[in-house]
Order: structure tokens, then C-alpha cells, then sequence
């Protein structure tokens, strides 16, 4: 698809690369950039040779939050009916692997973004935060629950309550960032990490991403069958016989994805 907001790298390894690419803007994220990382990853859920997705901004911003300039004009009916919702339930709906490399400053929306990915490596001094109440206003893209059920409701209630961000450092020993590392290497770490989970079996992986990502919805007994469940499925891949043999034959496995 022909990109405004932002940059799409070719599949390597079977990891794609989203770069956002509004750097007169901060990286901020109007409707329109939001459509655009929707159909790409639309696109590369339907791709048999896109196995993950690193998505990042630049090494000074990764999104500082939305447009405002685009949000300013819209009263309460106009929120009602704005696309925008729609728009963030198709970058949760992908069921392959997103990894956010983390650089400058993830705020407001931005930070909603990071709390839609799997992983997160961010480089050291990235600023994390949801400044909304300085602005009269609050989180509307999930920042209040994805933090809360991430960092609990005392660490969310106050970010989300005084609008203070916190360092990557911190993120980190919170379990928001997944990885930290020196900010000159962080979309090379980012990408070692995609590709590392690129060659796991990919149905297996989604699987796994999807009984994860349901433990934030259901109760345990639930996500234990839905657990088991995909668990026996897996058994009838292809690629199940596949890992098994190729770890008692010593050697590596190659797995298609069937």
C-alpha cells in the first residue's frame, strides 16, 4: 500500500520493520497513521513470510502521543462516531508477534501503542508516560487498563493521575519494557529478538501469543482449556512432528508453518 505516515522494510529473516515517519509531528498518531500500521499488519497476518513485526519510531521519538491538531475540533458526538476505536482493535486483532523499539519519548497514545505490542526493547533515558490529565483530558486508546493489568493499579493510578512519565529503566524493572539496552542499538536488539522468535514454529507462536494475551481477559480455569486446548491442536500441525524429530535427531528443525 502507498504509506503517508509511515515506512515499510521488506520482510528479512521473516521479521517486517513499521517505521513511524511524522518527524515534523513528533511521530503523533492520527487516524491516518493508525490505518496505515492496520493494514500493513493485516497484510502481514495473511503473509506466510512475515513472521514477526518490530514496529519504532526514531532515535529521538517513538510517537509522543496523538495529533492534537487532527483531535482539537471533535465534540462528543464526533467521538462517538470517530473511526479511531476501530482502528486500534485492528492492530490488537494481529495474532503474529509485535515487537516496539523504544527510543526519546512514548507518551499518550504513543505509549498505547507500545502497550499493544508483545515485546518491548527500549533504549536507556526512553521516557514512558500518559500525560493526558495535564490536558484536561484522559486515556481513550486503553492506557488506563492495559497499564493497570501490566503494572497494577497503584503504579497505573499514578501515571495515568499526575501524568508523570517513567524512564525506560524503571519500565524495565516493572516489567513494562521487556528489554533495555544502549539507545544506539535498540532496533538492532529489537530485531535480533524478532528474528530469534521468527524461526520458532509460527503456528506454535501464534498459539502461545493468544493463550497469553487471554489470561488478561479470562478467569484461569478458562484460559487453562483454552491453553490445552490449543495445546492438543498443535499436535495435528505439521510442524509439531517436525520439532520433535529434529530434536531427537540433534539437529535443526525447519519449520513451514503447517
Amino acid at each position: 500500500m502507498n504509506c503517508q505516515d509511515i515506512l515499510v522494510s521488506p520482510a528479512d529473516a521473516g521479521v517486517l520493520t513499521i517505521s513511524l515517519n511524522r518527524p515534523e509531528r513528533r511521530n503523533a498518531l492520527r487516524n491516518q497513521t493508525l490505518a496505515e500500521i492496520g493494514q500493513v499488519l493485516a497484510d502481514a497476518a495473511a503473509n506466510p513470510e512475515v513472521r514477526a513485526v518490530v514496529i519504532r519510531g526514531n532515535q529521538r521519538c517513538f510517537a509522543a502521543g496523538a495529533d492534537l491538531e487532527e483531535m482539537r475540533h471533535l465534540d462528543a458526538v464526533a467521538l462517538q462516531q470517530d473511526v479511531r476505536p476501530s482502528l486500534w482493535q485492528r492492530i490488537d486483532a494481529f495474532n503474529k508477534p509485535l515487537v516496539a523499539a523504544v527510543n526519546g519519548y512514548a507518551l499518550g497514545a504513543g505509549l498505547e501503542l507500545v502497550l499493544h505490542c508483545d515485546l518491548v526493547v527500549a533504549g536507556e533515558g526512553a521516557l514512558l508516560g500518559l500525560p493526558e490529565i495535564r490536558l484536561g483530558i484522559m486515556p481513550g486508546a486503553g492506557g488506563t487498563q492495559r497499564l493497570s493489568r501490566q503494572l497494577g493499579q497503584q503504579t497505573a493510578m499514578k501515571m495515568v493521575l499526575t501524568g508523570d512519565p517513567i524512564t525506560a529503566e524503571r519500565a524495565h524493572q516493572l516489567g513494562l519494557v521487556s528489554q533495555l539496552c544502549v539507545p544506539a542499538l535498540t532496533d538492532e536488539y529489537a530485531h535480533q529478538l524478532a528474528r530469534q522468535i521468527a524461526g520458532q514454529a509460527p503456528l506454535a507462536v501464534q498459539a502461545a501469543k493468544g493463550a497469553i494475551k487471554a489470561c488478561q481477559e479470562t478467569s484461569l480455569s478458562q484460559g487453562l482449556r483454552q491453553e490445552r486446548q490449543a495445546f492438543v491442536w498443535l499436535a495435528g500441525t505439521e510442524d509439531r512432528n517436525e520439532g520433535i524429530n529434529a530434536f531427537l535427531e540433534k539437529r535443526a528443525p525447519h519449520y513451514r508453518g503447517k
